[in-house]
């Protein structure tokens, strides 16, 4: 009986143990989202980017060596309108034939409690680059998870609409930005 009890805590503590642990860190574009909401001349409006990539590190047992990266081609960008796209992938919006990408780069996470997290990084669009806060939530069935979260930016700290486009009048100053990223784990090295 001693030799059965064994097993079974054995099997327990093995299943319990840093070997069972996941990494999440393939992210899946098809599944997952980079919107963006913002009023022009006073009414809501939202947008998507239809192409970016993710790399991602994320083990929940050890959040301060979590990692990520977002690339998103600007010229993706999907307004909901072909002559407003047309419009901000120019020179005086986001430059895309100079500036093809915005990045973002994480520099920390910090855990919130719960499900919560506080993403730091550093946001790159149009050659400027500033650091931004996120609030994000992550959530995990299996070996499979999903990061929500958002954060505002002030669209001409990043020189996106330039000369008569300065006016935030017309289109606000502050832009919401929001993603949906959805990933896979695999069993992290312990």
């Amino acid at each position: 009986m001693n030799i059965l009890k064994f097993y079974a805590v054995f099997g327990l503590a093995l299943a319990c143990s840093p070997l069972s642990a996941l990494e999440f860190k393939q992210v899946l574009p098809n599944e997952s989202a980079v919107t963006f909401a913002y009023k022009q001349m006073g009414v809501p409006l939202e947008g998507n980017f239809n192409k970016f990539a993710a790399q991602m590190s994320f083990d929940p047992a050890k959040v301060g060596t979590a990692q990520a990266r977002i690339d998103i081609d600007v010229a993706s960008i999907d307004t909901g309108s072909v002559e407003a796209n047309d419009e901000v992938i120019g020179k005086l919006w986001f430059n895309a034939k100079s500036f093809p990408a915005a990045s973002f780069v994480s520099t920390g996470l910090k855990a919130l409690g719960g499900n919560r997290y506080e993403a730091r990084g550093k946001l790159s669009i149009k050659g400027r680059t500033l650091a931004v806060v996120a609030p994000v939530t992550f959530q995990a069935a299996g070996n499979r998870g999903a990061f929500d979260g958002s954060f505002t930016i002030k669209r001409l700290d990043f020189a996106i609409g330039e000369g008569e486009w300065t006016d935030v009048g017309t289109v606000a100053n502050e832009i919401q930005i929001k993603f949906h990223l959805v990933v896979n784990a695999v069993p992290s090295k312990k």
